[in-house]
């Protein structure tokens, strides 16, 4: 389809026109919403008080090519290179996951009930949403952060410093449990982690903008032990949580109660339990160490 015009009310008009067959009218509007705010710098009564108004021919170009790259159905956060997190900017590429929501509340709780935190580790970080948060909202923790990937832990460093949070990155495989060890080798008061946690058999159910643009290495656990993750996160707790210290993962509601069993075998903590998100789903495991 062509634009009819030049005016903020045609890009509007284009947008719902290219999308309506994947996405309902609420989303369309969110995402137009975010591409004006982005590209514009337009708030949402500009929306309404400058829908007559042209737009300038590179700001059209780039509306335009925002709204044919979302009927590719690639996501918006990636079309925009950057994502909100706990009232923070993040910048995401293809590399790392798109915060979500849930982890938001995971976060919320960690910073509710850690205000004395004083070594923090983050295992998987990504983006680098989760430890930048955390050096922002607990200043006086020295936070740590690892992940597998060279090319997310580049984009995390970059958050720290976009949102001066000092954050020590390693690059480190927790699943190379002796190496992992050595590289991350202090007493940790709080530990956390969001995992890949995503079974084979709900690969079918995601939808195409997750499974076809989001990093599968982020989100899909290889192999037959869909709690592998986790079981190798408490076992490095054993020798690397200090007493009463605590623990937190995000989790698939699907194998939380595994996590939970697994956590009560390893005899190392002295209160555990599961917490559910704003869905009523089960979603974090928290444990606190013995003393």
């Amino acid at each position: 389809m062509r634009l009819p015009g030049n005016k903020l009310k045609h890009l509007k008009e284009f947008f719902f026109t290219e999308l309506s067959e994947l996405y309902d009218e609420s989303e369309i509007e969110a995402m137009f919403q975010a591409a004006a705010e982005h590209y514009l710098d337009f708030n949402l009564s500009d929306l309404i008080q400058k829908a007559e108004e042209n737009i300038n021919q590179s700001d059209v170009l780039k509306l335009y090519d925002c709204a044919k790259d979302l009927k590719k159905q690639i996501p918006l956060q990636y079309i925009l290179g950057t994502a909100w997190f706990y009232g923070l900017p993040f910048s995401v590429h293809p590399g790392v996951l798109i915060p979500r929501p849930e982890t938001e509340e995971l976060v919320d709780i960690i910073i509710q009930e850690n205000e004395t935190a004083t070594y923090i580790l983050d295992i998987g970080t990504g983006s680098g949403c989760i430890p930048v948060t955390l050096k922002k909202n607990i200043p006086q923790a020295e936070v740590f952060a690892c992940d597998v990937s060279t090319e997310a832990l580049t984009i995390a460093l970059q958050n720290s410093q976009q949102n001066e949070a000092e954050v020590h990155f390693v690059e480190a495989d927790v699943l190379n449990a002796s190496e992992f060890a050595k590289k991350l080798d202090k007493p940790f008061d709080l530990i956390v982690s969001n995992p890949p946690y995503i079974i084979k058999s709900e690969r079918d159910s995601l939808a195409a903008h997750v499974l076809d643009h989001e990093p599968h290495l982020a989100l899909f656990v290889d192999g037959d032990d869909a709690i592998i993750f986790y079981k190798k996160i408490i076992d490095f707790c054993k020798n690397s949580l200090a007493p009463a210290g605590k623990l937190y993962v995000e989790l698939n509601p699907l194998t939380a109660e595994s996590v939970k069993a697994y956590a009560r075998a390893s005899g190392i903590f002295d209160e555990f339990d599961l917490l559910s998100d704003m869905s009523d789903a089960i979603r974090f495991f928290r444990g606190i160490r013995k003393q």
